[in-house]
């Protein structure tokens, strides 16, 4: 019960954040004719949006599940290698198109992922010249 209660008050607050954010902004006039004018029609336009949240929230759950059952740096480990490979993944199987903006945003997500592995790479090299340093030298003297 304490996971769901990790899940759902944060779904909560963004979502009372967005709904404000919704009709501060005055976008929720303009929801009706987006569905309307939604290529592929507007039931589409609600099943996109109602399997997005859906799939958005089996995730949350799922990663929630990662961090309980078998660490945390597991699952950081898991979203970082998923970020780059969800375009890749839409390009192949949804046949979406590469443009010049998701090239650039994959190139930025390739990157970060390769920065997060240096880094673990880096604390790993930095934590064994620790161990393997004398007592004294690690601790300082008394």
């Amino acid at each position: 019960m304490p996971a769901l209660v990790l899940q759902i008050f944060p779904s909560l607050v963004a979502t009372c954040a967005w709904v404000v954010g919704l009709f501060a902004s005055g976008e929720w006039k303009t929801l009706e004719s987006e569905s309307i004018n939604y290529r592929m029609g507007r039931v589409s336009y609600v099943m996109n949006l109602f399997w997005t949240a859906v799939s958005w929230q089996v995730s949350s759950v799922g990663m929630l599940g990662l961090i309980f059952e078998v660490s945390s740096l597991f699952a950081n480990v898991i979203s970082t290698v998923s970020l780059p490979a969800i375009p890749i993944l839409a390009v192949i199987f949804f046949h979406d198109k590469m443009d010049g903006m998701k090239i650039i945003a994959l190139i930025l997500t390739v990157w970060g992922f390769l920065s997060y592995v240096y880094q673990h790479y880096l604390d790993d090299v930095k934590a064994k010249s620790r161990t393997s340093l004398p007592i004294e030298e690690a601790f300082g003297s008394a």
